[in-house]
């Protein structure tokens, strides 16, 4: 009997993006898998159900994941959810599992191999599996087009017969993948971009795209980065001397757009808000990191806030607002490593503990929290 892969219908209210793709369907058929659609998963992301049936899925309800293998989510299942779910079925989702060691804990008791995309290795074999750079991308975009439609002027300079009117400023704080799609939005619809960011290799990157890089560079902002390409958390004294660098900077800008995350930590807290009282009327902030606390002091999550006179707009999900194109990168993530998984032969799902790509994303297999992260090898009911 075939494998059975399970796409799930997202549950949590502003979770717009599917787990799965047309192209990712007929991938996944060509693994010799079935495919069991949930009833009404892809319509947020402009993918009707008769679409799925017509590269060879079935359309089912929550109860047939009871009988699959394989389930596809965009983010991690619920209590409720896992209840569903077959004693050795591999889950693979963005889990969020950092702060979450109850749900983790849930998810072995259940007995299931669970895999977190967003811990996927930044390594050369899993670039086409890395689920942070799709959906940062994407982000940055979009963090741009709300800034834009919210900010009442043009964003490039425009020189008419009545006038000249100038290139709108924006500030790029955190130059990774979200923070360098920001910068070339902002840079394609006209403004006048600059960016900071405390990892050394950043300037260059933020100069090949034509923005002015601002940081305060001393000898710790030089060995500021991590192996893993991530930024360090910079001493006490650093971040006064970045901080009274960027304050300045701030109160010139029209729009600031913060990008800064560090895994399995809380936000760092970039704009006070007498850096935002400081900004011209009008001006717009976006904060990307809202949902680990927020970059921005007044940030309101799902809303656009007036803080000290500057709109602060606090989107969770920001990928997630335009679906159609998350939905189709997040779907090729998940299917280029589940392929991984994948014995040609037997045409079943075999999973290999020593592979490099497991290691780093399995939380949860056979009633234990494996990951050392969250806990090692403890049982999954202690």
């Amino acid at each position: 009997m075939a494998n059975i892969v399970f796409v799930a219908k997202e549950i949590t209210d502003d979770e717009t993006r599917v787990a799965a793709s047309v192209e990712t369907v007929k991938k996944i058929k060509s693994f010799g898998f079935d495919v069991v659609v949930e009833a009404g998963a892809g319509t947020l992301s402009r993918i009707p159900d008769s679409e799925f049936e017509a590269v060879g899925a079935a359309i089912g309800a929550f109860t047939d994941a009871a009988s699959a293998d394989v389930i596809l989510k965009v983010r991690r299942p619920s209590e409720s959810e896992i209840s569903g779910y077959k004693t050795g079925a591999v889950v693979i989702a963005i889990m969020d599992p950092y702060g979450n060691d109850e749900a983790v804990a849930a998810m072995a008791r259940a007995g299931l191999s669970t895999f977190a995309m967003e811990l996927m290795p930044r390594i050369t074999r899993a670039q086409s599996m890395d689920v942070l750079s799709s959906q940062a991308n994407l982000a940055g975009y979009q963090a741009v087009i709300e800034a834009a439609a919210i900010y009442d002027r043009a964003m490039p300079m425009m020189m008419t017969a009545a006038g000249t009117i100038p290139a709108a400023k924006v500030f790029v704080m955190g130059a990774g993948v979200a923070g360098l799609q920001a910068i070339a939005t902002a840079r394609r619809l006209g403004a006048a971009v600059s960016a900071t960011d405390v990892r050394p290799a950043a300037k260059e990157q933020v100069a090949s795209l034509g923005a002015k890089f601002i940081a305060a560079e001393d000898d710790e902002f030089k060995a500021a980065e991590t192996a893993g390409g991530y930024a360090k958390e910079m001493s006490a004294d650093y971040q006064a001397k970045q901080a009274a660098l960027v304050a300045e900077h701030i109160a010139k800008q029209d729009i600031v757009i913060t990008t800064a995350l560090i895994p399995g930590r809380p936000a760092p807290r970039l704009v006070s808000r007498a850096m935002l009282a400081s900004m011209k009327p009008g001006a717009i902030a976006v904060d990307l990191a809202v949902e680990r606390g927020g970059n921005i002091e007044g940030v309101v999550t799902g809303q656009v806030a007036d803080v000290e006179g500057v709109k602060v707009v606090g989107f969770a999900n920001m990928a997630g607002r335009v679906a159609a194109s998350a939905s189709a990168l997040y779907a090729k993530n998940l299917v280029t490593f589940l392929e991984t998984m994948v014995n040609k032969e037997t045409k079943s799902v075999v999973l290999n503990l020593e592979d490099e790509l497991i290691r780093a994303t399995m939380l949860t297999y056979a009633g234990d929290v494996v990951h050392p992260a969250f806990g090692g090898a403890k049982k999954g009911d202690n």
